[in-house]
């Protein structure tokens, strides 16, 4: 592990270590594109235009691209992090170059006819968003979030995300889940109009829409119900006195099925009217998945800290095969950045507890647009406008880590919790059969897919779409130094896509998308559209 997280600060130049500079020279005998290695950082630099090119340039050779895959893979994998004190020695220069060279593998990653120098692997942030290596914070008062999870209170085991990842299932379940026909009944919501409800397993119960929605009932993971009546109140206002405070009526509706972990697909979305109100309901139901998830995560690591040794710990199983548990899939950058100033936003609680988001700079340079790129005399119609608003650029991804009070932008993606990219964007780094590069082992544990715009992917390549959704929860080609004694049985059994949640926005009805629904979403909750 040492020598590889040597090679993988060695493309700092400040690098003053002996061995450093011999495995860097060694390396650059052996490579066909030496130059690429100095002149990647200014790339970086230089802005998301060039950062595109570069990452298609590259591409077309068939190399580069999982560089940051690799990255996670070095660092242990979904989150057995023991390489940490290897890398110590390379701390000050890691805090130095984080700015530039962290974010080198994350978008345009290294060549990999370069051997092993991967991604740049941070350590100052590696440890502290490591979900190995933490524990719940005393001080904050999570401590009580810690007892709550124990699961002797009763209110936390009715959490729908606790019934959703802890359901077991016997082999025959789950061959009828693949076998059986699905069943659906109708049911007409205020806002949403007629609804189909369909699963194989569960006989139905019709779902009734909420008038009221109770906030304790929703489960939201702290601080989410105090921040999120503030940060969605902006959609609140244009209602004289909303009946409910937190919530729009489509919100209410949308959410209140989302958080039963049911597959969802919704056909209006209108990115003049509904599209930001329904992006804030699913990064609230995507943040708070991924919240509680590292939140047991966490408690449970702080449990096996204090027992005592030679205790079975059977119990502690909290976690997938690698870490990443959310994945969007969104057209443009401008939606991306969209979704992380929502995470942002979120995640602080008043303006006195700012979050700690790491590279935050360098994301709003590449995700974000500058005003005056735009030619003045073009008129559109507005629709177009809202479409295309910002950073229209539509191949990217970047990786977030989130632990308690901070965040991580350009997570390497094997240690990251959410995953935003565009189908392109996607499509590179999985690769097609036959690429000796390629990589889609951290897409091997998504719990939720959302798919948002999804009419958009069929004006850019559907095809990218429907390649993702074929390798998606397969069972990873690596272990990634995973903590088998942790990993759920739902996970070793090969059964995560009969509890991965997929929500699908669209602005219309297409036989395509359609299909994506039918024939890629196989929820054992059911579906409703």
């Amino acid at each position: 592990q040492s020598d590889n997280s040597d090679k993988s600060s060695a493309e700092s130049d400040s690098e003053t270590e002996v061995e450093q500079i011999s495995v860097y020279h060694k390396l650059l005998a052996t490579l066909k594109t030496s130059p690429e290695s100095e002149s990647e950082e200014e790339e970086d630099e230089s802005g998301s235009e060039a950062d595109g090119e570069s990452e298609t340039e590259m591409n077309s050779e068939g190399s580069q691209e999982t560089g940051e895959a690799d990255g996670g893979e070095k660092d242990g994998g979904e989150e057995d992090k023991t390489d940490v004190p290897d890398q110590e020695e390379a701390t000050d220069t890691a805090e130095q170059m984080l700015g530039h060279e962290q974010a080198d593998g994350a978008d345009t990653s290294c060549d990999p006819s370069r051997g092993v120098i991967e991604e740049f692997t941070d350590v100052k942030h590696e440890s502290e968003f490591s979900l190995e290596t933490n524990f719940m914070e005393e001080e904050s008062g999570d401590c009580n979030a810690d007892q709550r999870d124990s699961n002797s209170s009763q209110a936390f085991s009715e959490d729908p995300f606790k019934q959703h990842m802890d359901k077991e299932f016997e082999e025959k379940e789950v061959e009828k889940m693949s076998t059986l026909p699905k069943t659906s009944c109708q049911s007409k919501w205020p806002r949403l109009g007629q609804l189909t409800f369909s699963s194989t397993l569960e006989k139905h119960k019709t779902l009734k829409a909420d008038k009221e929605v109770d906030v304790k009932q929703l489960y939201l993971h702290k601080p989410l119900e105090s921040t999120w009546p503030k940060v969605n109140k902006q959609f609140l206002s244009s209602v004289n006195k909303p009946s409910d405070p937190f919530f729009t009526p489509l919100q209410r509706e949308l959410f209140c099925l989302m958080n039963t972990y049911r597959d969802l697909f919704y056909p209006e979305r209108n990115a003049l009217t509904n599209g930001e109100e329904i992006r804030h309901a699913y990064c609230l139901h995507a943040l708070n998945h991924v919240l509680k998830a590292n939140a047991q995560v966490l408690g449970n690591n702080a449990k096996r800290r204090d027992q005592k040794p030679g205790t079975d710990s059977d119990d502690y199983r909290d976690q997938g095969l690698t870490r990443p548990k959310v994945l969007m899939i969104v057209p443009f950058r401008e939606c991306a950045l969209r979704i992380v100033h929502i995470f942002i936003s979120l995640l602080e609680v008043n303006d006195k507890r700012k979050i700690d988001v790491s590279n935050k700079k360098r994301f709003k340079g590449e995700f974000g647009s500058d005003p005056e790129e735009k030619p003045p005399n073009l008129k559109r119609p507005e629709d177009y406008e809202a479409v295309f608003a910002g950073n229209i650029d539509d191949h990217f991804r970047i990786g977030v880590a989130i632990l308690q009070k901070s965040m991580r932008l350009y997570a390497p993606f094997y240690s990251s919790d959410i995953i935003i990219a565009s189908p392109l964007g996607m499509r590179t780094v999985i690769g097609a059969e036959g690429e000796k590069k390629r990589d889609y082992d951290f897409l091997s544990s998504i719990e939720i897919l959302i798919i948002d715009q999804a009419d958009i992917y069929l004006m850019q390549n559907w095809e990218h779409v429907l390649h993702l959704m074929k390798h998606i929860n397969l069972l990873p080609l690596d272990s990634h130094g995973v903590d088998f004694s942790r990993v759920r049985m739902l996970n070793l059994n090969n059964w995560s896509k009969y509890y991965r949640q997929t929500l699908l926005f669209s602005a219309l009805q297409d036989p395509q998308i359609n299909s994506i629904f039918n024939k890629h979403c196989f929820n054992y909750v059911g579906q409703v559209s």
